[in-house]
């Protein structure tokens, strides 16, 4: 499903546009800066003050003081109540552990981002609801507490090395030509513009044997040394936080696949460019890596 377009000051809540020039006005929000922190202090003993151990972000609670404002239409009122309250029914989101929603954000001054979660509150006082005025008291949850970029990154880099740009010249005899017999291998550049990690999604597309992927600068590897993809198959490697996941085009699960030295949990995208390096055999040279990606945020 294609995303609302945002105006300034507008909310995408799970689909259902909310704010300026709608009928459902925002007066209010809450949460929309550091996240609450797990900390893990201990008191020193026999000294004064305590010991700062690792601080985790916990889920973000966003507070959203909200009206539903169609003057003199009760029925216009309660039919947007009712749009609101559809939104987190649906059994793929509330029944499946793990799959979130997205609240879109429209601040002025900041490009459109969003937040991961859930609504966990929606509390109507229908006192005045004959005058098409319901105030609303929303809670979202956002069990991710980092912002992402409101549009997906895609970077595709083919196997071997002559999809570069070529030859320059002058060409100097003898030239060598990669050949099935030895795993191609190619870099390419991925840039996160965010001002934190991100985690990508990888789906390697074949015909192609025995991957590697690798995260130069860090030098983090996925190895799959038993994969063995023909034409039109492909795997979906998962490393976002929640999913952690190795698919194959038919639904399997292909985390066996990997390599136990192999850290899925670890592979992930840090600010700025970054190298990626894969090699695999293929003797046609038609093998993809796609890297899907969101750029990540620490603040709105």
């Amino acid at each position: 499903m294609t995303d609302p377009i945002l105006t300034t000051g507008q909310l995408d809540l799970a689909g259902v546009v909310i704010g300026a020039d709608t009928s459902v006005q925002v007066r209010d929000i809450t949460g929309l800066g550091r996240p609450p922190v797990r900390d893990s202090d201990a008191d020193q003993p026999s000294l004064d003050g305590a010991w700062p151990g690792p601080d985790y972000y916990a889920a973000r609670p966003v507070q959203i003081d909200a009206a539903i404002r169609i003057p003199g239409d009760r029925a216009a009122a309660l039919d947007m109540l009712a749009t609101l309250q559809q939104l987190p029914h649906a059994a793929s989101v509330r029944l499946t552990a793990g799959a979130t929603q997205s609240l879109r954000i429209a601040w002025p001054g900041r490009p459109v981002k969003r937040l991961l979660g859930r609504l966990r509150r929606l509390d109507p006082d229908l006192t005045r609801a004959i005058h098409g005025y319901i105030p609303l008291d929303i809670e979202w949850l956002a069990t991710d507490p980092l912002w992402y970029a409101d549009t997906e990154t895609v970077e595709e880099i083919p196997l071997g090395w002559l999809t570069g740009g070529g030859f320059a010249a002058p060409v100097v005899a003898p030239v060598y030509v990669q050949s099935g017999t030895v795993a191609a291998d190619r870099p390419g550049w991925v840039t996160n513009n965010g001002t934190t990690d991100t985690w990508p999604v990888i789906r390697i597309t074949g015909p192609c044997a025995q991957v590697t992927v690798t995260h130069v600068p860090t030098g983090r590897t996925l190895q799959l040394p038993t994969l063995n993809l023909l034409a039109g198959q492909w795997v979906d490697i998962d490393t976002r936080p929640g999913y952690r996941t190795i698919t194959r085009e038919n639904g399997g699960n292909a985390l066996t696949a990997l390599a136990p030295a192999s850290r899925i949990d670890q592979f992930r995208l840090p600010p700025g460019q970054s190298e990626i390096r894969w090699t695999a055999f293929d003797a046609t040279n038609t093998a993809r890596l796609r890297m899907t990606w969101r750029d990540a945020y620490t603040a709105l």
